[in-house]
C-alpha cells in the first residue's frame, strides 16, 4: 500500500485542533503528524477541509448492507448493542476495508419475553444470511443464572456485556418481564471479574438509577419518561458512567421522522429507496415524550462533565425501526447533541476519542503516531458548524481510501 500525504487541512485528533498540519499514512497506520511530505507519496489536496478520525457510532444493530452504508458517511466503526457479529462470525469485516468495522455485545441479557422481543412484528423474518455460529442467547430470572451467562457470553466473542433493564413502558408495552435489581447487580460483578465492560439498556429515569446503582460502566440510552432531576445527575457523575444518549432515536420514538436529514442532497445521494423510506418513517411508540426534556436531559450530564457517547440505535430498513439510518443518523446524533448545548468540537469527541477511549479502542480514535488510518476529511470546519460533518471529501478505513465517497 503506498504512503500518502494528507496536505493542507485543519486536523482535529479527536480531542483538540491541532491546526494545519501534514498527516502521512502508511499502509494501514498513520505514520506521522506534522513535518514534511516524504519523498515518494501520493500527496491529497486537503486544502479547504478538516481531516477527523473515522467516526465511530456507539450504538447500532447491524443488519445486512448496514456497515458499508455507515462507512459511505465515515463512520469506521459501529459498536454492535445486540446483534451477529461477536468475535467468532467477523473475521471477513476484520479485513474487508469496503465496510465499517464492527464490535459486538451478541445478545443482552434479558428475561424470557422480556426487551427486546415486543419490537419484533409476529411473524417477521430478517432477511440476509445467517452467521457461521448463531450467538449465545443469555435468559435470565435470578442472579444465579446471569452470573452463569458472563463467561459464556465471553468466551463465545462478546466484546462487552449488555443488561436490558426495560418494563416495556415506552415502547407501549407496560409489565415486560424485567431484571430486577438483584439480578442485575450479580451480573455487573461478575463482569467485573473477569474485567469486561458492561452496558445497559435503560430508557427510563428508575432503570438508569438501577444501573447506577449496579456498577454498570455505562447506559446506552438517555432516559425519555421524564424530566432530569439534580438527584440523578449526581448519580450519574459519582457512578462515572459514561451515557450515549441516541436523541435520535428517542425523536422517533416520539414520532419525530427523519425526512429533515433524508431531505439534505449530501444524505439522499447515499440512501437507496429502502433506507431512505426507513429514515423518512418513526418509531412513534412514546409520542407523549417532549424531546425538550431528552435535550435539556443531556445538556446537564454535559455540563455535569458526564463522558457522552455518539450512538443512534440505527438497525434495519424497515419502517417500524425508523428514522434512523446507519451512517446518516449518527450526522444527526451530533446535530442534537450540539443542540443539546454541547459544542462542535465536544460533539466530535463523543463520535471519536471518548467513545474509543471508553471502549478500550486503544487504536483508533484519534490522529495519532501508530494508530489506525481510518480519517474522514470534509469540506469546512465542523469544530465550528457541526453540519459540515456531512461535506464529505475523502474516506480511509485502515489507509485503503473508499472509492466514490
Amino acid at each position: 500500500m503506498a504512503t500518502t500525504a494528507i496536505t493542507g487541512a485543519r486536523v482535529f485528533d479527536g480531542e483538540k485542533t491541532l491546526g494545519v498540519q501534514t498527516v502521512v499514512l502508511d499502509g494501514r497506520t498513520i505514520r506521522q503528524v506534522g513535518g514534511e511530505v516524504p519523498d515518494g507519496a501520493e500527496v491529497v489536496d486537503g486544502r479547504g477541509a478538516t481531516l477527523l478520525p473515522g467516526l465511530i457510532d456507539a450504538h447500532v444493530h447491524s443488519s445486512p448492507g448496514s456497515l458499508a452504508l455507515a462507512l459511505r458517511f465515515g463512520v469506521t466503526t459501529e459498536l454492535e448493542m445486540q446483534g451477529l457479529n461477536t468475535r467468532e462470525n467477523r473475521a471477513h469485516i476484520t479485513e474487508d476495508d469496503t465496510v465499517a468495522d464492527v464490535r459486538s455485545a451478541g445478545f443482552g441479557i434479558t428475561p424470557p419475553g422480556g426487551h427486546p422481543s415486543e419490537l419484533m412484528p409476529e411473524g417477521f423474518r430478517p432477511g440476509g444470511d445467517l452467521p457461521p455460529v448463531m450467538p449465545l442467547m443469555p435468559f435470565s430470572t435470578t442472579p444465579e443464572q446471569a452470573a452463569a451467562y458472563i463467561p459464556q457470553l465471553l468466551a463465545r466473542g462478546s466484546d462487552y456485556i449488555k443488561f436490558m433493564v426495560d418494563d416495556g413502558s415506552v415502547e407501549g408495552h407496560p409489565g415486560l418481564p424485567m431484571l430486577d435489581q438483584a439480578t442485575l447487580t450479580a451480573g455487573v460483578a461478575e463482569a467485573k471479574k473477569y474485567g469486561a465492560l458492561t452496558v445497559a439498556h435503560t430508557l427510563t429515569l428508575d432503570a438508569t438509577r438501577m444501573a447506577a446503582e449496579a456498577g454498570i460502566d455505562g447506559v446506552v440510552h438517555v432516559f425519555m419518561d421524564r424530566p432530569h432531576t439534580r438527584e440523578i445527575v449526581d448519580l450519574i457523575v459519582e457512578s462515572g458512567m459514561f451515557v450515549v444518549p441516541c436523541i435520535s432515536l428517542d425523536a422517533s420514538m416520539m414520532g419525530i421522522t427523519g425526512s429533515a436529514l433524508a431531505d439534505d442532497p449530501r444524505v439522499a445521494r447515499r440512501l437507496d429507496d429502502k433506507w431512505e423510506e426507513t429514515l423518512r418513517s418513526s418509531y412513534n411508540r412514546y409520542p407523549q415524550g417532549k424531546l425538550e426534556d431528552v435535550l435539556e436531559t443531556v445538556g446537564a450530564l454535559a455540563a455535569a462533565g458526564v463522558d457522552l457517547l455518539a450512538g443512534t440505535d440505527a438497525s434495519m430498513a424497515e419502517t417500524f425501526f425508523g428514522g434512523l439510518a446507519h451512517g446518516a443518523s449518527l450526522h444527526h446524533e451530533l446535530q442534537y447533541l450540539v443542540a443539546a448545548g454541547l459544542t462542535p468540537a465536544q460533539a466530535l469527541r463523543a463520535a471519536t476519542a471518548t467513545t474509543a477511549r471508553r471502549f478500550g479502542l486503544g487504536d483508533r480514535g484519534r490522529i495519532a503516531e501508530g494508530l489506525r488510518a481510518d480519517l474522514l476529511l470534509v469540506d469546512g470546519d465542523p469544530t465550528k458548524d457541526i453540519g459540515d460533518t456531512l461535506d464529505t471529501r475523502a474516506i480511509w478505513r485502515r489507509g485503503s481510501r473508499l472509492e466514490n465517497a
